[in-house]
């Protein structure tokens, strides 16, 4: 299987802590594109008419699209369980929220590296980051239970989301009024499959 990633993809990211969890780095070949918003590569376009990365050619059936199918689809496939049936809903939900925050803080960067100055517009910029700061909130408030058990999908997912944050958007300082994540996350971050994983860039 080929797994189409482009940049420091943190939904390629997903995939790829996914697989080192399992001990499956193996099982994927990381295939390097073009994932541009104004300029796709037309590889990436013809399995993913999206544009969008990551996108997941199989050996046996056409390609998936979207991190969160090609995590249920290898989670299936090489028999892990990062997706346990007994709190299924809750896995979902928190990988969910963490997809929610890879999106906004992705639109405040597409916002500033693709638009023009005179078109950018700070207050929707904003509306982005407070999407942010409720999901890191509800976190905060709501999910520590569910961070300090067993090992799922919902956890790697956070860990790849906050690792973004980090990556893209220091300056916003996250972790102020966020301790527990904070320490769950300096825990979390020094695991092999996400040291491993770090972005380049």
């Amino acid at each position: 299987m080929q797994l189409l990633s482009a940049g420091p993809s943190p939904y390629v990211r997903k995939v790829r802590v996914l697989l080192a969890e399992a001990g499956r780095t193996d099982a994927v070949e990381v295939v390097t594109v073009t994932a541009s918003p104004l300029e796709p590569d037309a590889a990436l376009t013809a399995v993913n008419p999206s544009g969008k990365v990551p996108a997941l050619i199989r050996d046996d059936g056409p390609a998936v699209h979207d991190s969160r199918v090609i995590c249920r689809y290898l989670d299936h496939r090489l028999g892990t369980r990062f997706y346990p049936q007994a709190r299924i809903w809750e896995v979902l939900t928190l990988e969910a929220t963490a997809d929610a925050i890879l999106d906004a803080a992705l639109l405040c960067v597409y916002e500033k590296r693709f638009r023009p100055e005179s078109l950018r517009s700070s207050d929707w910029t904003e509306g982005q980051w407070a999407k942010v700061g409720r999901s890191l909130d509800a976190l905060e408030d709501r999910w520590m239970g569910h961070l300090g058990g067993t090992l799922d999908m919902g956890h790697i997912a956070l860990g790849c989301a906050l690792g973004y944050l980090d990556l893209r958007h220091a300056d916003r300082n996250w972790r102020k009024g966020h301790d527990a994540l904070d320490d769950w996350f300096a825990s979390f971050s020094q695991r092999p499959s996400m040291m491993s994983t770090l972005p380049e860039v």
